[in-house]
């Protein structure tokens, strides 16, 4: 069995990844990690730490992508919220075993070092990540 240990952070689809850096930063004082693009997810992403929860602002950097076309259905805005979990492949498995639906039957790379696996909206009403610090 798994166990979920917080909410990492919240991913926030935006259509110009400087003007939304610059409302965290400029309006609300807070301050921005490094860009960094994630080539197999076809996004730039950047985390904002607010408090114990980080937002990670995400850009499309190709019409493929899963941003781009959450942005196109539905605009800018919540994308989706991850939890932090201390076993990835466990937490996959207890999910499909307890009848949830997986997207991700295996885990992936994702920003800032994470395996990353998403659980689908069908089981949960959200786009739902599950997140773990990547095992080298």
């Amino acid at each position: 069995m798994f166990k979920v240990i917080c909410v990492d952070h919240v991913g926030i689809a935006c259509k110009d990844l400087d003007k939304s850096k610059q409302f965290y930063t400029e309006v609300l004082g807070l301050s921005c990690t490094g860009e960094e693009t994630v080539e197999e997810q076809h996004v730039k992403t950047v985390f904002i730490p607010c408090g114990e929860t980080l937002l990670e602002l995400l850009v499309a950097t190709s019409p493929e992508s899963a941003i781009a076309k959450y942005i196109e259905k539905n605009g800018q805005g919540i994308q989706h919220m991850a939890v932090r979990v201390d076993d990835i492949t466990a937490a996959i498995a207890d999910v499909q075993a307890r009848g949830g639906i997986m997207i991700d039957k295996v885990p992936r790379g994702g920003a800032g070092g994470m395996d990353i696996a998403f659980v689908h909206p069908k089981s949960v009403g959200i786009l739902l990540e599950l997140c773990a610090p990547a095992k080298k």
